[in-house]
C-alpha cells in the first residue's frame, strides 16, 4: 500500500501510458472523478471551519484569551481529523 495521496496517485496513472492499457481510460476517469469530488468535500469542510473560526473571534466580546484559543484549536482540530489529517 503506497503512501502517497490517491489524488496524486490518479494525477500520475492519467498521464502513464500503462495505467491506461492496464485499468483503462473510463475506470481512471471515474476514479480520479470520485477523487476530485471527495477532495471538494474536504475543501468546503476546511473553509467551513475556517469561517467558523473567523466568526467566533469577531463576534465574541473580550473572551478569555485561552477561552478563545481552545474554541479555535478544537475547531482547527476536528476540521483536520475529518479531512483524515493528524490533528
Amino acid at each position: 500500500m503506497s503512501t502517497q495521496p490517491e489524488a496524486l496517485r490518479l494525477a500520475d496513472a492519467m498521464l502513464s501510458l500503462d495505467a491506461w492499457n492496464k485499468t483503462g481510460p473510463k475506470v481512471l476517469m471515474e476514479q480520479a472523478a470520485a477523487e476530485l469530488r471527495r477532495l471538494s468535500a474536504v475543501n468546503a469542510e476546511l473553509m467551513g471551519a475556517l469561517r467558523k473560526i473567523t466568526r467566533t473571534m469577531y463576534h465574541i466580546e473580550t473572551p478569555p484569551i485561552e477561552s478563545l484559543e481552545e474554541q479555535m484549536r478544537n475547531i482547527a482540530r476536528a476540521a483536520i481529523a475529518k479531512a483524515g489529517g493528524a490533528a
